[in-house]
């Protein structure tokens, strides 16, 4: 079981290793514009990376699970390849953001074109499970008969 699950599991490991980074950077940036929490507006350096890191951490969530069904029902190496997009695009995203606001934008919609692959595999694969478990209707050996 573990063989099947290897790689999800080190990019779910990465992928949180990335969130600490970001949550770093925001308490770094609170000393270094001496911000206290609650607040969380201030000068325009703060609040981009601020805004990058919790906007990073409102997709997380959707992340790991579609990287997680992609990986079970379609395919563990295709999904982990596509995790590792996401988070270097994620990556890519918070330093561009970090700079300027308009240098996130490259970045975000990468990562939003990674997530739509990532729907589009773990949905096939799982109709592909559903077809072959209860419907006894094989796709992949009808395709390459």
């Amino acid at each position: 079981m573990l063989d099947q699950i290897h790689w999800l599991a080190a990019v779910t490991v990465l992928g949180v290793l990335e969130q600490a980074y970001f949550f770093l950077q925001v308490i770094y940036a609170r000393r270094l514009f001496g911000i206290s929490p609650p607040k969380v507006s201030g000068p325009p350096e703060f609040e981009r990376i601020f805004r990058a890191q919790v906007n990073s951490s409102e997709y997380f969530p959707i992340f790991l699970a579609l990287l997680w069904q992609a990986g079970l029902f379609f395919h563990q190496g295709l999904a982990a390849a596509l995790g590792l997009l996401y988070l270097y695009a994620r990556y890519c995203y918070f330093m561009g953001y970090k700079t300027s606001s308009s240098e996130r934008l490259a970045p975000i919609y990468f990562s939003a074109g990674v997530l739509w692959i990532l729907i589009a595999v773990s949905a096939l694969g799982i109709l592909h499970f559903f077809l072959s478990h209860y419907v006894g209707l094989n796709v992949l050996q009808f395709l390459t008969a």
